[in-house]
């Protein structure tokens, strides 16, 4: 009996190709970059299970064009870059991975942006680098202190959890919003929730932590951004759509705010004109969970994903469990 075929659209840790390859054929792409539409497709005829990335579009057209495509396991949290309706419909599960060490890589990152910009440290290097630094000077780079000082974590995740529980560790107040309230946390970590228009006056950080959905598509605009505070900082580490890049370089430019921290952009990895510019802005390339040990157990984590659908047992991190209230519909 031939071994079950995995394509994985590029290059992950070995930690989950090892795993796949006692049991399966596993074939990766082995360019470094995104996989074109028409490798896709041949590759995805062929095989039983997917494995690819936030960076690969697997639309109607790649899910149809196997019927007996078993699973579609994607190495990332999110999974806006899949049509869940339409794999949903074929009867395919959908998985991700959220596992506990992206978790804290990504809020990680989140706090390490959040310290970056208000301790003006990109232009303190950059200025240090440029042979300005003549000595101690009174007023020199100015930043904000942290403590005593409000964040805002929009999405009350396990991310924005995580965010959260850090900021409070480092004496800040907390105060979030979410589409479903959450008393436990409000005990645990003495947080008041608050509408989102009324939190964003309201605090001095505002950190992001929801998904991409119509609803949460360009969530933070021009109407947001004005009510901040202009000694308010704004970082995004969930995903680049949540902020109108447009209206946040023109808020930034008029010092609406004081600055901003992002990990993801609207248009990636295309930067919106004019956010490089900006003195006020720390940008890092979409590596908030680039951790050796988020990255190694994300590639574990869709492994086992796969493994699962392939032996017969639905796969713990599933986005579309209702496939399997479902009859598998072979017609496009």
């Amino acid at each position: 009996m031939s071994k079950p075929q995995v394509f994985i659209t590029r290059k992950i840790p070995e930690s989950g190709i090892k795993l796949l390859q006692k049991s399966c054929e596993v074939k990766v792409y082995p360019k470094d970059q995104v996989i074109p539409k028409k490798e896709l497709i041949k590759e995805v005829k062929q095989c039983d299970a997917l494995l690819c990335l936030l960076t690969d579009k697997i639309d109607k057209k790649a899910i149809a064009a196997n019927p007996k495509l078993k699973i579609i396991s994607n190495y990332a949290i999110g999974f806006n870059n899949i049509d869940i309706v339409y794999a949903t419909k074929k009867g395919i599960p959908v998985t991700n991975t959220p596992g506990r060490a992206i978790v804290d890589a990504v809020a990680e990152h989140t706090i390490a942006l959040m310290f970056a910009v208000t301790k003006r440290i990109v232009e303190a290097d950059q200025f240090t680098r440029q042979g300005k630094y003549k000595g101690w000077e009174p007023l020199l780079l100015l930043g904000m202190e942290l403590v005593g000082k409000t964040i805002g974590i929009v999405g009350l995740g396990r991310i924005g959890s995580g965010v959260a529980q850090r900021a409070k560790a480092m004496g800040m107040k907390v105060i979030y919003y979410d589409v479903k309230r959450n008393t436990d946390f409000e005990k645990e970590f003495s947080a008041h929730y608050l509408s989102l228009s009324e939190l964003l006056k309201n605090v001095d950080i505002v950190s992001l932590h929801v998904p991409l959905l119509p609803t949460t598509t360009h969530l933070i605009g021009k109407k947001e951004l004005a009510l901040m505070k202009k000694t308010a900082y704004l970082i995004n580490t969930s995903r680049g759509p949540v902020i109108d890049e447009k209206a946040l370089v023109s808020a930034l430019q008029k010092k609406q705010i004081a600055g901003a921290g992002l990990d993801v952009y609207e248009f990636e990895p295309k930067l919106t004109p004019g956010l490089v510019k900006l003195p006020n802005i720390v940008l890092t390339p979409h590596i908030a969970s680039a951790t050796i040990e988020a990255r190694s157990e994300m590639s574990v984590d869709a492994a086992e994903n796969i493994l699962a659908v392939l032996q017969g047992r639905k796969p713990k991190m599933l986005v579309n469990p209702e496939v399997y209230g479902k009859k598998l519909i072979k017609s496009s």
